[in-house]
């Protein structure tokens, strides 16, 4: 999916959470979303997935200008927050189809496909427990299994790195995300692990007080900046912090 934002701003009284932020996201890119607190990361993330609207600018999906009510447009985005939302008290594997349902994604193949990745997140065995009693990382991994089984054009997922996950289900995250990537899916992340983001990321966007500051490759950013010792990605906002 082409993602294009054009001079998008919003704000938040008098907090300026995004500021004429214009940038193209294409299919098969896996871009981490980087900066300080505050940056506008999240908002970012936000206005993508239709929670909220900009003050100013257009979004325009594979050319088509974003609306809210677009149901169809929007079933082909998956946005998971740092603490994805579930139907707490039902079941694991009723909630999972649940949300299936809502995305018109609850085709026959749909249970084995279920399963399939139950156990390969090690929760098949908790399929009949409520998803209330589950941890914060095992929660996430449902999530993470409904976006799985959507399979959706974009991505949007805010954390994901520091969403709880055990080594297991990071490394998983990991291989499904290049695995869609290659299929064409968009993938954005935020995150402030940043030797992560170096590794894993193909883009990063680095936003600074709610402006687009860094769009660009980790291998071009590789060869541009001198690594000071703590990475690459650090070396970048270190100095976008020196001269603002």
């Amino acid at each position: 999916m082409n993602v294009e934002l054009s001079s998008v701003s919003k704000t938040y009284g008098r907090t300026s959470a995004l500021d004429r932020v214009s940038i193209t996201f294409t299919p098969g890119q896996i871009v981490a979303i980087l900066g300080s607190n505050g940056a506008g990361k999240t908002t970012l993330l936000r206005c993508l997935a239709g929670l909220i609207r900009p003050d100013h600018g257009e979004l325009t999906f594979d050319g088509q200008p974003f609306s809210a009510e677009n149901l169809e447009l929007r079933r082909r985005i998956v946005f998971l927050p740092d603490f994805p939302p579930h139907f707490s008290t039902e079941t694991l594997i009723r909630s999972l189809g649940l949300v299936l349902r809502i995305y018109g994604a609850d085709g026959p193949d749909a249970p084995e496909r279920g399963i399939h990745w139950l156990r390969a997140f090690d929760l098949l065995n908790h399929a009949e427990a409520p998803v209330e009693s589950l941890s914060r990382g095992q929660a996430y991994k449902v999530a993470l299994i409904a976006l799985l089984l959507i399979d959706p054009e974009l991505w949007l997922l805010d954390e994901p790195l520091a969403s709880g996950m055990d080594p297991q289900g990071i490394s998983l995250f990991r291989a499904e995300a290049r695995n869609a990537a290659a299929r064409g899916r968009t993938i954005l992340f935020t995150t402030q692990v940043l030797e992560a983001a170096e590794r894993f990321a193909d883009h990063v966007c680095i936003l600074h007080h709610g402006e687009l500051r860094v769009f660009d490759t980790v291998r071009n950013l590789r060869d541009r900046v001198t690594d000071t010792g703590d990475g690459i990605l650090a070396s970048v906002i270190a100095n976008l912090h020196e001269t603002r």
